[in-house]
């Protein structure tokens, strides 16, 4: 049994430690990385802190946003560069900047063995769909195509496989017969924003532990 984090959790311990510094990667509009910092300014991430937003792509929205923001920014051009390569500069930069959790806010693109293995139990992804249903691109459509009547999304930890590290929470909407995929889609990102801070703040406690693919909560003491 693995802890997955070494945040303390007490009380106490929530006061005296310092903020609790995430490392937003990107590569497009960045919805998510917006209700992450949105979350953060109203007061619902306390202790948390945006340390550097980083894009893949040099034209992503969100990358623009995070600027508009003061955020600090970098940009690593992924195409056309070897995955390992890339990786290793992405590694160096969140470090450079003492990132305490990694999220992912629509990063289209596979982490390399080597990335994961720097920040084990400490990258989180959301995925619109209630995982492991309909992993993958497009989600929405798979899941609405598939005819169910539940759908939503999954905060996870990121391991070495598409949309499968251990699930931290999951939200869950029904399916409307007024529905088509695009009404479904704008409906989950309402619960993806939501589900994301909790993910977060739930990470951050420090009150869990990873039991094979189990995301356990700890009783307080």
């Amino acid at each position: 049994m693995e802890p997955s984090t070494s945040i303390p959790h007490d009380e106490g311990a929530q006061r005296a430690r310092p903020p609790l510094r995430l490392g937003v990667l990107l590569s497009g509009r960045g919805s998510n990385f917006l209700a992450i910092a949105r979350n953060i300014r109203e007061g619902r991430l306390p202790n948390t802190e945006l340390a550097v937003v980083i894009s893949n792509v040099a034209d992503a929205t969100g990358l623009v946003a995070a600027k508009d923001l003061g955020l600090p920014t970098a940009l690593y051009v992924s195409r056309g560069r070897p995955r390992a390569d890339h990786d290793a500069d992405l590694i160096a930069c969140l470090r450079d900047h003492n990132v305490d959790l990694v999220c992912l806010a629509g990063y289209m693109r596979l982490l390399s063995p080597s990335f994961i293995a720097a920040f084990p139990n400490r990258i989180l992804n959301i995925h619109p769909s209630l995982l492991p249903a309909f992993p993958g691109l497009d989600a929405q459509q798979q899941a609405f195509d598939y005819g169910v009547k539940v759908a939503g999304c999954t905060g996870h930890f990121v391991d070495g496989h598409l949309d499968h590290g251990a699930t931290v929470l999951q939200r869950a909407i029904p399916v409307l017969e007024s529905d088509d995929a695009h009404s479904l889609s704008e409906r989950i990102l309402v619960e993806e924003h939501i589900a994301y801070a909790e993910a977060i703040a739930r990470v951050a406690s420090g009150e869990f532990e990873i039991q094979g693919r189990r995301y356990v909560r700890r009783a307080k003491a």
